[in-house]
């Protein structure tokens, strides 16, 4: 290829055109859910931005105040928060949100939009000062109240089955987009010089196994039985232990290139510290629409019946024989239990 051919190349598929193509996938929308997937784009854009220029104006660091999960608010969970919240509410395909950082739904005021979001702004922000991978989680459903009225709680406590659209945002060594509708996975990356995302990673699939998990061994103390032993199965298998302490980061490593990532229940946090409506459902939705799978230990991530917003579940997730294996020595656990 001579240089005037190379200068001749394709930029790629931006984000927008791939939506408007995709939009043939719903015959019943009528181009809120794609007005509704451009919307957190733009938003995550312009996160995107403030992170990037986090230590340079001051926003790096404590808030000051808590959320509502009793953690310390980082400035820039702030920021996020209301630039997506902004987003969501100008686009107006949004009726009601529910964020990791406001304690209750946020209605708002379009009353005639057929979605609910459930969103973590910023997931990873404990790692937002020492320049670690960070993110966004999203995931979206269709009311099931009448439209003309606010969004209800039943609105926005479906079952992860009920997802039309999931996705999430990480801020790295590049920053790129990964969401799904039901029909495969893709992902794009930013080009900060045209500001737009373009698809770079098309129809990704997770490998059916892998080397790596990704659990917070500083807690193993307060691992059940069957949690110790399947640790000690991958240190056997010469497996890799991979933890940033950034969902997002971590999920998207195993999701590229293969393995688990598990936040357990524990004597200590029985029902783990993962929130089920905007961390473990997106993430499941998009695990399994790329050939992995996503368990609380025992049950099926998207069927587990939510009872509040801010619902906690342990997660067990990623490449299929990897998470199976773990439910493999849980189960292994429980009958021995039930045999004493």
């Amino acid at each position: 290829m001579d240089n005037h051919d190379k200068l001749a190349l394709p930029v790629g598929t931006t984000l927008d055109r791939f939506i408007m193509r995709k939009q043939e996938d719903f015959p019943y929308a009528t181009g809120e859910l794609s007005q509704l997937l451009r919307d957190i784009a733009l938003a995550a854009k312009i996160v995107n931005r403030e992170i990037n220029r986090s230590g340079l104006i001051d926003i790096a660091g404590a808030y000051g105040n808590r959320n509502v999960q009793g953690e310390d608010q980082q400035k820039l969970d702030v920021i996020a928060n209301i630039r997506f919240i902004r987003a969501l509410r100008n686009g107006g395909e949004v009726c009601t949100i529910i964020s990791e950082e406001d304690e209750e739904m946020i209605q708002t005021g379009n009353t005639q939009g057929k979605y609910v979001v459930a969103i973590d702004p910023l997931d990873g922000s404990s790692n937002i000062d020492v320049n670690v991978s960070i993110g966004t989680i999203f995931s979206i459903y269709r009311r099931v109240s009448p439209t003309g009225s606010e969004g209800t709680a039943q609105d926005c406590m479906q079952t992860g089955t009920h997802q039309v659209a999931a996705g999430y945002v990480i801020y790295g060594s590049s920053t790129m987009m990964v969401y799904t509708t039901g029909n495969g996975v893709n992902g794009f990356t930013y080009e900060p010089s045209l500001g737009e995302l373009f698809l770079s990673h098309p129809n990704i699939q997770i490998p059916a196994t892998g080397k790596v998990y990704s659990v917070n061994e500083g807690t193993s103390e307060y691992f059940s039985e069957g949690m110790k032993n399947y640790v000690a199965y991958c240190k056997e298998q010469s497996y890799s232990a991979r933890y940033i302490g950034s969902l997002v980061a971590d999920f998207h490593r195993n999701l590229l290139k293969g393995g688990v990532y598990i936040y357990p229940g524990t004597s200590k946090v029985p029902n783990g510290k993962l929130r089920l409506m905007y961390e473990c459902n997106p993430l499941a939705f998009i695990v399994e629409q790329a050939g992995g799978k996503s368990s609380d230990g025992r049950r099926r991530t998207l069927e587990l019946e939510p009872t509040d917003m801010h619902q906690r579940c342990p997660v067990f997730i990623g490449s299929t024989e990897m998470v199976e294996k773990a439910e493999e020595f849980l189960a292994a656990e429980l009958l021995q239990s039930e045999a004493k």
